[in-house]
C-alpha cells in the first residue's frame, strides 16, 4: 500500500470532536447525583417538616452554602483534571476558603460559648448518623462522576479521584441539608466535612485503578 494511500485510509471516517463534551457529560453527573441523592433522602430520611419555616431564616442559607461552595469549587477542580495534563489552578482556593470560612466562624461560637456547653454544640443531635448518610448520598453522585471522567482524559488520577468525590459529597450535602435538623455551625464544620471527606478519601483510592486509561 502505497503512503498516501496509506494515510487517506487513516484520515477516512474521522469525525470532528465535540467541544462541548465536558460540560454535557459533567452536567448530566451533577444532575443525576443531585436526583439520585434527594431520591435517596427522601425515601429514606425525609425531608424536614418545618423546612418551610426555616427557609426564610439566614442560617439555612449559610448551612446550604458550605456545601454550595464546595460543590462549584469541585466542579471547577474536577472539570480543570478532566483534561490531559490538567492542574486545579484557582479552584484549589475556592475548595479552601468556604472551608476556612465555617472553621473561624465555628471557633468564633465556641469561644463564646460556656464550656460546658461546647461539646453539646459541636456534636449536635444527629452526629453518629450525619457523616454515613451524607456518604450514603453520595453514592448515586460518585458513580456519576466517575462515567463522566471515564469518558474523558484526565492523567493525575489520584487527585483528580478525589475531586470527583468531594463533587459527589457536596452535591449530597445540599440534598441531605433538606433533612438535617442541626442549625449549629460548628457541627457543620464537623460533620458535614467528615461526610463529604469519605467520598473524597474513596475517590482518590479508587481514582488510579477506575480512570486509568
Amino acid at each position: 500500500m502505497k503512503t498516501d494511500d496509506f494515510i487517506s485510509l487513516l484520515a477516512s471516517g474521522v469525525e470532528p470532536v465535540d467541544r462541548q463534551a465536558l460540560p454535557k457529560r459533567f452536567g448530566i453527573a451533577v444532575l443525576t447525583g443531585a436526583a439520585g441523592a434527594l431520591l435517596i433522602m427522601a425515601m429514606t430520611l425525609g425531608i424536614r417538616r418545618d423546612l418551610a419555616e426555616v427557609a426564610v431564616t439566614p442560617i439555612f442559607w449559610a448551612k446550604v452554602a458550605l456545601p454550595l461552595c464546595l460543590m462549584i469549587g469541585a466542579l471547577w477542580m474536577t472539570s480543570r483534571l478532566a483534561r490531559p495534563g490538567g492542574r486545579p489552578g484557582g479552584s484549589g482556593w475556592l475548595v479552601a476558603t468556604p472551608v476556612v470560612v465555617v472553621w473561624l466562624a465555628a471557633a468564633y461560637v465556641l469561644m463564646a460559648a460556656p464550656d460546658s456547653e461546647r461539646l453539646v454544640i459541636v456534636l449536635g443531635k444527629t452526629w453518629r448518623v450525619c457523616p454515613f448518610a451524607i456518604a450514603m448520598l453520595s453514592i448515586p453522585g460518585f458513580i456519576a462522576v466517575f462515567w463522566a471522567l471515564k469518558g474523558l482524559a484526565p492523567t493525575r488520577l489520584a487527585l483528580t479521584g478525589a475531586a470527583g468525590g468531594l463533587l459527589a459529597g457536596s452535591t449530597a450535602t445540599l440534598a441531605y441539608c433538606l433533612h438535617c435538623p442541626e442549625m449549629g455551625i460548628p457541627f457543620w464544620g464537623a460533620w458535614y466535612l467528615l461526610g463529604m471527606l469519605v467520598p473524597t478519601v474513596v475517590g482518590a483510592t479508587l481514582g488510579p485503578r477506575l480512570l486509568r486509561w
